[in-house]
């Protein structure tokens, strides 16, 4: 499927809601191999990991960040609780920061 937002044509759409670290990298580098040189993948995130990890590994393996913007605040997080682990504290985040990332694979 593709969608033009701002005038990027977005190829691959990635949610990564509610997965911390290191799935959302680990689902973007699956998705990187399987694009073509070029087009650009669209992810979207609650770890705020995500907003040092992603641009490191943009930086690293030289694809190109076009976009890192936060959409939202205290967005409610619809996933099952035990997918959520917060280091050091009994509970888990019922509300959390949503991220969005434009990445454009590297040209072979």
């Amino acid at each position: 499927m593709t969608t033009s937002t701002m005038q990027t044509t977005i190829h691959h759409h990635l949610d990564t809601q509610g997965l911390i670290c290191p799935e959302p990298v680990m689902m973007l580098h699956r998705v990187i191999r399987k694009a073509d040189s070029g087009e650009v993948i669209e992810i979207l995130a609650t770890d705020p990991a995500t907003t040092r990890d992603i641009p490191n590994f943009c930086r690293h393996l030289g694809h190109e960040l076009l976009g890192q913007e936060t959409l939202a605040d205290n967005v409610s997080l619809d996933i099952d609780p035990d997918e959520i682990t917060v280091a050091g504290d009994n509970e888990t985040p019922v509300n959390s920061t949503l991220y969005r990332y434009l990445v454009k694979k590297k040209s072979a």
